[in-house]
């Protein structure tokens, strides 16, 4: 039989997909979609190196450290609102309070939230959104999903999302009715949520052997302790993925919040 271009390109498409789909042998449960997510990991992977990262790294090199730091203070400040919401939604009484007394305290001891005298004096920041709430209240998680330019997610934290989006518009930058003024902090927030991760970035980059799946572990078992009511910043419940000498270094938070493949 003669063998024309058609039926070889018919042949190279057939083997591109039989290998596209033993890529990923024995899939994680909670990862079916893996394949489509180390797609998008790539992506946003790639954009963050080209754009995010290198704005992120200008933005620390000519910003002053305490001038950083009171910029994210005011961001998680204000974050605090809708975090004490969700923790009485979740009828968690002691975070609503601890949420709600740091809110005011940073607002009024803390000159509206640049100094972080909450944690100063005991109350670290509990860490709260829609998400959360939506599986205290039952909703399974669902697979995980990496959503392009955000990043790590699940199918009920990409609902929860939309809760989060929702309540911007009434507890932080989004009440802002000044458009220009409103989309600077926007701008502001993610360049600032990308300057804190940098050394996460580089621990990642330096101990991992797969960063796709130390992202995802990191981001999944941080989001299952945050339903479960546990310190999801303590870094000793992450996973490890290093190798030799970093191997028993353990990997630094990285925050779900962040943009463009960063798990939060």
């Amino acid at each position: 039989m003669k063998t024309t271009p058609y039926h070889r390109i018919a042949a190279i498409s057939a083997a591109s997909f039989v290998l596209a789909g033993c890529a990923v042998q024995n899939p994680d449960p909670q990862d079916p979609l893996q394949g489509f997510n180390r797609a998008v990991f790539t992506f946003n992977d790639k954009v963050d190196r080209a754009v995010l990262r290198p704005v992120a790294e200008g933005y620390t090199y000519i910003t002053p450290a305490p001038v950083r730091s009171c910029i994210s203070n005011v961001f998680s400040n204000v974050g605090d609102v809708w975090s004490a919401a969700n923790s009485f939604m979740q009828a968690r009484g002691h975070d609503f309070f601890n949420s709600l007394g740091r809110f005011l305290f940073n607002t009024t001891l803390g000159v509206g939230g640049c100094f972080d005298v909450a944690t100063a004096n005991g109350a670290p920041r509990i860490r709260n959104d829609f998400g959360t709430t939506l599986g205290v209240w039952g909703f399974g998680q669902g697979p995980y999903l990496v959503l392009p330019f955000w990043g790590s997610s699940t199918v009920r934290d990409t609902f929860g999302l939309a809760g989060d989006f929702t309540a911007n518009q009434y507890t932080s930058v989004g009440a802002i009715e000044n458009v220009p003024v409103r989309n600077s902090l926007y701008g502001l927030e993610i360049v600032q949520r990308r300057a804190n991760l940098l050394d996460a970035s580089k621990t990642v980059d330096r101990i991992a052997l797969d960063p796709y799946s130390f992202v995802r572990d990191a981001y999944l078992q941080r989001r299952a302790a945050m339903v479960l009511g546990h310190n999801a910043d303590d870094e000793s419940n992450l996973p490890n993925y290093g190798s030799g000498d970093d191997a028993d270094s353990p990997p630094q938070y990285i925050d779900p919040e962040a943009p463009v493949g960063l798990p939060n």
